[in-house]
This record gives structure tokens, C-alpha cells and sequence, in this order.
């Protein structure tokens, strides 16, 4: 058998033009959108992939029906963008969203939600969790992969009803009511209020230590303490509460 080093023992040009060849290969997919698809129907998943195969900068890192397998992915692989549905095997999918967003993966990735699961309730709290996009099932591969690409920029795309609703919050909200804190924050003390407060923005035990200057066991404590008081079962739990609870609305309006 010949070797492909051929006689002189340096490599033949076919294969210095095919090794070269394979590197500009997997140059060009590392520039492309990295996108992992995560929808617990199998035919959707497969039509989500036909689709990101379609494009020529996009790329499909993985396809998976588990939130859990989503996760690992996203960790593993750290796609730029992640299409989901909010029907995941596993975990519900604002807890899968919500999990991204709070830094459970090496890098956040844009999250496009793919569903027709579009509450009211759903669609505030996936936008306050910072997903780029909200968009129905029925919509085309045009806009679905427009909407990839805006997330990867960083830009928000919304189905058009989504947007009709948020509009129709908008028009109903009185931007001169003073908003009211839940009744538990009422509770909390000062310092804790403060802990909860950074804790909504998203700092770590120690960006919290030293915005307060106070020990990092000490953050921890207060930390457990909320959660008690709160009765929360996580930090994901204690983000949700500093927004839905109105406290972080009130700092605003300070």
C-alpha cells in the first residue's frame, strides 16, 4: 500500500491542499451563527435544522427535545443563539430560560423563544428575562432566521401580536402611579432590601461585598436569610421576586 507521504517521505500536494482545504472549512463555521435548537417535537426540531442548514452563515450545533440536554449543551458549547419552545421535557421552558440568563452557561446566548404558548404572563416575564425574540410557530423561515440573526446582534424581534399586547400595556399603564412594593418587601430590613435589590440585577456574592463593603459571608447570610423570608427555593427564584414584586420598578421611579 502506497503511503500518502509518497516516497520522499513530505507530504503529497493533494493532501496539503485537502488539510488546507479542512481548515478554511472549519474556520468558516466557527464564523457562523452557532445556534442550538431545543423543541420537544421531533419533526419541529428536524424542520428548525432543514432551515439553519438553509443558511449560509448559520450553523446548527445540536437539536434537542430536553431542557436538561439543552443545558449541558449550552454549556459545553456556547452557542451564540438559542431557539426554544416553552414545551420542554424536563423543565418548563421559563425555568430553561431563566437558567440562561442567569449565567448557568459559559457565555449568555441570545434566546429566541420558538412557541405558541404566548400568555400574557409567558411573554412578560420571557422579556424581562431578556430573550431577543418571542415569535409563533406559524411564522416563516425568513423571519425565523432574521430573528436569529437580530439576536446574535443583540436586537429584540417580536411577533407582531406580541407587540400589539405589549402596545396595549403601555396605553393602559399610568406612568404617574407610584408603584407599590409587595407586601413581604415591607418585611425586609434596609440591608436586605439593598442585598435584594443587587440581587435583581444580577451581581455575584462578590460584586455584592464590595459595592456594600461588607464581607462576603456576610452577603451569604443576608442571602439565606431572604430566602426564608421570601420563601424561595433559589437565587433564580429571589431574581423573579425582585422584579415581580415591584421593588425594582420603585428604584426606578426613585
Amino acid at each position: 500500500m502506497r503511503s500518502c507521504t509518497g516516497m520522499t517521505g513530505k507530504p503529497s500536494l493533494p493532501l496539503v491542499l485537502a488539510e488546507a482545504e479542512q481548515r478554511m472549512t472549519a474556520e468558516e463555521e466557527k464564523m457562523k451563527i452557532q445556534v442550538l435548537v431545543c423543541d420537544s417535537v421531533p419533526v419541529v426540531r428536524d424542520g428548525l435544522r432543514s432551515a439553519l442548514v438553509s443558511a449560509a452563515d448559520m450553523a446548527c450545533v445540536a437539536a434537542t427535545g430536553s431542557a436538561v440536554e439543552g443545558l449541558m449543551v449550552a454549556r459545553e458549547l456556547s452557542p451564540d443563539v438559542v431557539i426554544t419552545d416553552l414545551n420542554l421535557k424536563g423543565m418548563d421552558g421559563i425555568s430553561f430560560v431563566r437558567k440562561l440568563a442567569l449565567n448557568e452557561t459559559k457565555e449568555n446566548p441570545g434566546v429566541v423563544v420558538f412557541t405558541n404558548e404566548m400568555t400574557d404572563l409567558a411573554i412578560r416575564e420571557l422579556l424581562r428575562l431578556g430573550v431577543y425574540g418571542l415569535l409563533e410557530k406559524e411564522t416563516g423561515k425568513e423571519k425565523l432566521l432574521a430573528s436569529i440573526r437580530a439576536a446574535a446582534r443583540g436586537e429584540l424581534m417580536l411577533a407582531p401580536n406580541v407587540i400589539h399586547r405589549v402596545v396595549g400595556w403601555l396605553k393602559d399603564y399610568d406612568f404617574n402611579q407610584k408603584p407599590e412594593p409587595d407586601p413581604q418587601v415591607k418585611s425586609l430590613t434596609q440591608r436586605e432590601r439593598e442585598i435584594l435589590l443587587l440581587v435583581g440585577e444580577g451581581l455575584s456574592v462578590n460584586e455584592m461585598s464590595v459595592k456594600l463593603f461588607i464581607a462576603v459571608t456576610t452577603v451569604r447570610t443576608h442571602i439565606f436569610r431572604l430566602r426564608h423570608k421570601l420563601n424561595v427555593r433559589d437565587r433564580a427564584q429571589m431574581v423573579s421576586f425582585a422584579h415581580t414584586s415591584g421593588l425594582m420598578r420603585q428604584l426606578t421611579a426613585m
